[in-house]
């Protein structure tokens, strides 16, 4: 015989198979397999049809295609034997899905065997039907499966019950069909029928509010009782698992009762009685039990409020914290999770062991430990939680430590009682782990400690110290000659001593030593570096005595490699060698730095060089200096007498325009310079944060939670405030400054009384289109000669249709008045179905008296 005909048994094509030593024989034989194949469905081969679809099935686990033997399944399916079908209906499953347009074709046959009298065949229909039913299918055979769940055969009902499953998911219209043939299957003794009815009934719950407050009027004290029965039954082998009754049956119905107490308080007081019994009745040391313990939870948690019972419940979660067992820890975390927003008082007694696995061995429990442990902290729990947590931060792996890193310093920022304890537990975390801290951790640290005028010699010191014991922590060096730096001189003189604090001894070259240490260091990045250099500037001027070897410092690096410090080296030895005049006043401290300025650019009102409607924008971090783009007047076509001349690295003029540059080239003049004081932060580039050089400071707009807007300097703070609108003097006719197909903007205008150069423009945008337009944003940019300060938008969503509009208040000065007119090139951006769309243009029929 040959061995690839159609006559080839299984067995010896999978022999055949197995025996191939790479895979390219394995194709040949699979290729030579499904040739033979292919003749026999051409020669309508009926003796070999079945064991064919056999070897198919094979070929198609393995990963070979198999469409060609689609219709043979069909024709075994027709066939009247039961074996045929079996083979057909097993192909059919296998070898086909619902995207199959085929699939329609056994639609008929699957009518007639649902109503076929061999009762085995009705299974046969019923099984396939519930896997790859599509909804087509689903809507013509719905009638035959309701039928079969009143069947006298349970194996049938059972069935029928499962397929229901799968139709109601495909067409939820069809729900209501099937309400009253399920509540018949919840009283069933058979356990096959009784637990698939549960499940159906749970789904029609889901799908259907006319089957859930059937079911709650109806079947909840049958469903009750039936729980109650299991609980309470005694030890039954047929179902039985490590000695837990019908673990499946009980889970179930738990899920059940969830789904019906939910938002139901009388269909929850009716379960609460049953919950308790499962709650303490049910083995805790079976892993069968812990299922069951852990569905009685998240139902108790689900249903309707009743106190005891949910402190019974996170006891019990309390309880699988303790355990061995990863998995049910992680479990018990990730409901404990949710239990906080319903009692975090029954939480917190849970606290200790909470901590404990925020030093387990699993990684993923570590971290949803730490994320509920920062979900427990408050006022009243801070300093204890915060000091398990650094000290854990001591001794934990290095890839914990950057999570836990910022889970503190977080909880310190936002439940710190006091600034001395805030500073405290900084310096602790900067002491460990200051490597993982990120930079606007270590930036808020700075702003609270020039905030606390009475501990500044307290912080100091203690930096000092800290400094000695971990000089190789990023962040820790850079808070640290920072404050050296501006308070150098509290640090020698020993200024404002706390009761708290131990003597220290600290000379003024110790302190210079300091920081000349972190300009040598190898492991410190340039940003530190270029922090180092100010400190010592600043410190020639608070130690005379050590003026002349701080100058040999700096000296020493004017041949530097890198051009950052070879700069400051030469900008700041000519300070210390030929303006000892103006150096006091060049290095005098750092004024105050505003805290709710920086909380409020830190919580996303970042000033830029561009307003724009929902108040965020793009902001470079600060001192990182770019290439000058192309003039703002020139990228506008404008034309103006002072104007620069073009840069080489011009480009799309929005990119300029609405981008990060900070360069004084790319400013536009709407955002005029900031008058210059006598301090270090405007005549040297060295009063950044980080420590990079950068222009000189350059005000920019940011919009507060109000909505008031404020001019912001970089460096300072606020300086200015805008004037707010006063009463709008005459009006002016109104422009269609915008139009396309989907967007129509139109500008109203009015000048307050007295004040000629200013105008309020009030921008109405209008959607043509038939779509609703979200995250919607406008953003606008002016010449040299105008500023510009944009309001808040009305709202970001504009209705669609023209059926309402979206207002925004523009207010627009003029230093060149009745010379030239207002001209402005705008962007608005917003989404569509989730899709970014943006539109720009310029903006030039504004009237001329403007």
């Amino acid at each position: 015989m040959n061995p690839f005909s159609s006559g080839t048994r299984l067995r010896d094509m999978i022999r055949a198979i197995r025996a191939c030593k790479t895979a390219a024989e394995e194709r040949a034989v699979v290729r030579k397999e499904c040739a033979a194949i292919r003749a026999a469905i051409n020669d309508n081969d009926q003796d070999y049809r079945h064991r064919n679809l056999a070897k198919l099935m094979f070929i198609h686990m393995l990963g070979y295609p198999t469409h060609f033997g689609q219709m043979e399944c069909l024709k075994s399916i027709a066939s009247a034997g039961f074996p045929e079908k079996r083979i057909g209906y097993l192909g059919l499953m296998l070898l086909l899905d619902e995207r199959q347009e085929v699939l329609m074709l056994v639609t008929n046959s699957l009518k007639q065997d649902l109503n076929h009298t061999n009762q085995y065949i009705v299974g046969l229909a019923l099984c396939a039907l519930g896997n790859i039913c599509s909804a087509e299918m689903a809507r013509d055979l719905a009638p035959e499966v309701e039928r079969l769940l009143q069947f006298r055969d349970p194996n049938i009902r059972k069935k029928a019950a499962l397929c229901s499953v799968r139709i109601i998911k495909k067409v939820p219209d069809l729900a209501e069909n099937f309400i009253n043939p399920t509540a018949a299957l919840l009283k069933e003794k058979h356990h096959g029928v009784l637990i698939t009815g549960i499940q159906l009934c749970t789904d029609l719950c889901k799908v259907s509010t006319e089957a859930l407050e059937f079911f709650r009027k109806r079947c909840l004290e049958g469903l009750v009782k039936t729980l109650r029965d299991i609980v309470n039954s005694p030890y039954a082998p047929e179902y039985d698992i490590a000695g837990i009754t019908d673990p499946f049956l009980h889970i179930r119905l738990l899920r059940l009762l969830r789904v019906l107490g939910h938002g139901d308080s009388d269909a929850s007081d009716c379960m609460n009685d049953i919950l308790a019994q499962v709650a303490t009745k049910t083995e805790s040391n079976k892993n069968a039990g812990n299922a069951i313990l852990y569905e009685c939870v998240e139902t108790i948690m689900s249903i309707e409020d009743n106190g005891g019972l949910r402190v019974l419940a996170i006891n019990i979660l309390g309880r699988f914290l303790s355990n061995r067992d990863n998995n049910i820890r992680y479990v018990a975390l990730n409901m404990l999770m949710k239990a906080i927003t319903v009692d975090a008082q029954a939480v917190q007694r849970h606290r200790a062991t909470i901590l404990e696995c925020v030093k387990d061995s699993d990684a993923s429990i570590r971290k949803r430990a730490l994320e509920l442990v920062y979900l427990l902290v408050n006022e009243n729990n801070v300093k204890p939680l915060t000091k398990e947590l650094t000290e854990y931060l001591e001794v934990s792996d290095q890839e914990f430590k950057e999570d836990l890193t910022a889970k503190i310093c977080s909880i310190v920022e936002k439940f710190s009682p006091e600034k001395i304890w805030y500073i405290d537990q900084m310096l602790k975390v900067l002491s460990e782990a200051g490597n993982f801290v990120k930079d606007e951790v270590w930036h808020a640290l700075v702003v609270v400690i020039s905030n606390a005028s009475d501990l500044h010699g307290y912080t100091v010191r203690a930096l000092y110290r800290a400094l000695q014991a971990s000089a190789e922590q990023e962040s820790l060096v850079r808070v640290a000659v920072w404050c050296i730096g501006e308070y150098g001189d509290m640090l020698v003189n020993n200024v404002g001593m706390l009761n708290i604090e131990e003597p220290i001894t600290v000379t003024e070259s110790d302190a210079v030593d300091v920081v000349e240490t972190a300009i040598k260091s190898h492991s410190l990045d340039l940003t530190t570096k270029a922090m180092a250099m100010i400190a010592l500037l600043k410190l020639s001027s608070r130690f005379p005595s050590c003026s002349e070897s701080i100058k040999d410092i700096v000296v020493h690096h004017k041949g530097s490699l890198v051009l950052e410090l070879q700069q400051r080296s030469i900008e700041f030895n000519s300070i210390i060698a030929k303006h000892q005049n103006i150096r006091s006043a060049l290095v005098e401290r750092m004024p105050v730095l505003d805290e709710a300025t920086f909380s409020g650019r830190r919580a996303g009102s970042l000033p830029a060089n561009v307003s724009s409607s929902s108040g965020g924008s793009l902001n470079l971090p600060n001192g990182v200096a770019k290439p000058a783009a192309a003039p703002l007047v020139d990228l506008l076509d404008l034309s103006s007498d002072d104007a620069p001349a073009p840069s080489s690295s011009g480009g799309d003029f929005l990119q300029d325009l609405l981008g990060v540059d900070l360069s004084p080239a790319s400013v536009p003049s709407g955002m005029s310079q900031a008058p210059k004081a006598g301090t270090d932060n405007n005549i040297i580039p060295i009063a950044t944060l980080d420590g990079l050089s950068s222009p000189p400071s350059v005000p920019v707009r940011t919009t507060s939670a109000g909505g008031a807007a404020s001019m912001v300097d970089l460096l300072d703070g606020f300086v200015s405030n805008s004037p707010k609108p006063e009463d709008n003097g005459p009006a002016y006719p109104s422009v269609v400054a915008f139009e396309s197909s989907s967007l129509r903007l139109t500008f109203n205008f009015s000048k307050p009384p007295g004040t000629p150069q200013t105008t309020l423009v009030e921008a109405t945008f209008t959607n043509l289109s038939p779509n609703v337009y979200t995250d919607f944003i406008f953003q606008a940019a002016v010449p040299k000669f105008l500023q510009l300060h944009l309001d808040p938008a009305s709202s970001n969503t504009l209705p669609a249709s023209g059926n309402g509009s979206v207002t925004q208040t523009l207010r627009v000065i003029n230093s060149q008045h009745g010379k030239k007119a207002l001209v402005m090139r705008m962007r608005i951006a917003y989404k569509v179905n989730n899709k970014d769309v943006l539109e720009e243009g310029q903006i030039n029929n504004f009237p001329r008296d403007l």
